[in-house]
């Protein structure tokens, strides 16, 4: 019951340092493995929970689907399911997801013990971002009553200031620390902190609308959605593990730290997907519907703002590219979209899953294909971030790094857009020339020796044919 106590709060009052048991301080390249693994240890029953909750709460969450009839029925030629099929799945994820945060504050181990668990503005982000999504799937929102949904999922981080120590990170150096003073207007200074604070909202806001919404735009094939989060939620592990183990070596630990709230958000949330894809991935039994896309993109996005809880952007740029494949969707998206003069919020058959669907030759191919090149991003995030953290590496690398990654896929996806709206222009101009050719074109005689009409029936039903005489 203590430890629960101290748990509440650390979620809810943040503050001071928290001293590193000797047990988990060990020296040396080999103890840094030992540490790892004991970390690993000691959050392993956070997975075990998601993951057994989650796959066995999401035959009920079917069954509700189906009793109340939240069905997606194969009436588009977008969809890739020949039959009915439940949506709702995003709710078995949720149930997961708080099951075993909530376990995070009751089971505590002594070396995970050091680390303030997950704060509770977090949780009622994720159960706000799941009811809009909840909502929508039952009976539909309209665009901007969605984002205001997703809005106040963000507003729940910023109560928490998730994000100012991402903007002090990237301000800092050109506007100097917190404490120093602006300007001041009729007695009241005006700090640098208030400037961090402010931009750090509209940072969490960007986020959390940019994620929930890449996310949203991969749930197209079975399985995709729920498996490229769960490479993902393993990349975010990895850099997570490699941040708690730096500041493990210091020998203290801040109370706001997130180095816990990481770990135990990305373990629960790889154990929920991992539970919930046996029955989503193809032939699918259930979807995440967007519920469960929402909730997931939420997930990652805040779990990337976490990384830079010290103001390490150059970690969030690395989470950034762990998260690259819906990043990249979501531009090329956003660029098709905006160039053909159609609203973001049109659906189309161009996206990634779409054209790798049609190239491969089958579901199951393109998914396991963007599985493969999530992998790759994901390898190429921790591999910065291991550099990073382990190394004399300089943070400029990384940033260089992301720069020409993103702007290869901004060219690209600008160079693909525009020879979509080509391609389009070509077709609508076939169409409307022969449409004019056909208007233009006189009525065809009818061909010599053949009646122009059919031949009257006799009244016995049969065709009345010319006499030979």
């Amino acid at each position: 019951m203590t430890l629960f106590l101290a748990q509440i709060d650390q979620a809810l009052d943040p503050g001071g340092t928290i001293q590193v048991p000797p047990e988990v301080m060990e020296e040396g390249t080999e103890s840094i493995a030992v540490s790892a693994m004991g970390l690993l240890n000691s959050y392993a029953h956070i997975f075990a929970i998601a993951f057994v909750i989650t796959l066995l709460v999401t035959p009920l969450i079917r069954r509700v689907a189906i009793a109340f009839d939240v069905i997606d029925h194969p009436d588009d030629p977008r969809k890739a399911h020949a039959y009915p099929v439940a949506y709702l799945g995003g709710l078995a994820v949720l149930v997961g997801l708080i099951v075993a945060t909530g376990t995070s504050y009751v089971f505590v181990d002594p070396v995970a013990n050091v680390y303030p668990s997950v704060p509770l503005p977090v949780v009622m982000g994720m159960i706000a971002i799941t009811f809009t999504g909840l909502i929508d799937d039952v009976s539909g929102l309209f665009p901007h009553v969605k984002i205001a949904g997703q809005l106040v999922a963000a507003a729940a981080l910023a109560i928490y200031e998730v994000g100012t120590h991402v903007a002090e990170g990237l301000l800092k150096g050109f506007m100097g620390p917190p404490e120093q003073v602006i300007f001041t207007v009729a007695d009241l200074p005006l700090l640098n902190q208030h400037v961090y604070y402010w931009v750090g909202t509209a940072l969490i806001a960007v986020f959390v609308l940019g994620g929930c919404n890449a996310m949203n735009f991969v749930d197209g094939l079975d399985g995709l959605a729920s498996g490229l989060t769960g490479i993902i939620a393993v990349g975010l592990l990895a850099i997570s593990l490699l941040m708690a183990i730096d500041i493990s070596a210091a020998g203290e630990i801040p109370s706001d730290s997130l180095a816990g709230a990481r770990l135990v958000l990305c373990l629960a949330l790889l154990g929920a997907v991992l539970g919930f894809l046996p029955h989503n991935f193809n032939p699918a039994s259930i979807f995440l519907g967007d519920a469960g896309s929402l909730l997931l993109g939420y997930m990652c996005a805040t779990i990337i703002l976490m990384l830079g809880d010290q103001g390490r952007t150059d970690l969030v740029f690395a989470g950034l590219i762990v998260f690259s494949v819906p990043i990249i969707d979501a531009t090329l998206a956003i660029i098709r979209r905006r160039l053909a003069g159609i609203p973001l919020s049109s659906a189309d058959d161009q996206h990634l899953h779409h054209q790798l669907k049609r190239a491969l030759g089958g579901v199951k191919r393109a998914v396991l294909a963007l599985y493969g090149i999530s992998a790759l991003f994901a390898v190429v995030g921790v591999t910065l971030a291991a550099l990073v953290t382990q190394t004399e590496m300089r943070v400029r690398v990384v940033y260089a790094i992301a720069l020409a990654l993103f702007s290869f896929v901004g060219v690209i996806a600008v160079k693909a857009a525009r020879q979509q709206q080509i391609r389009l222009a070509v077709a609508n101009a076939g169409r409307g020339q022969a449409r004019k050719v056909r208007k233009k074109s006189p009525a065809r005689a009818p061909a010599a020796g053949r009646p122009s009409k059919p031949p009257p029936k006799s009244s016995s039903g049969q065709s009345a044919r010319p006499s030979a005489e």
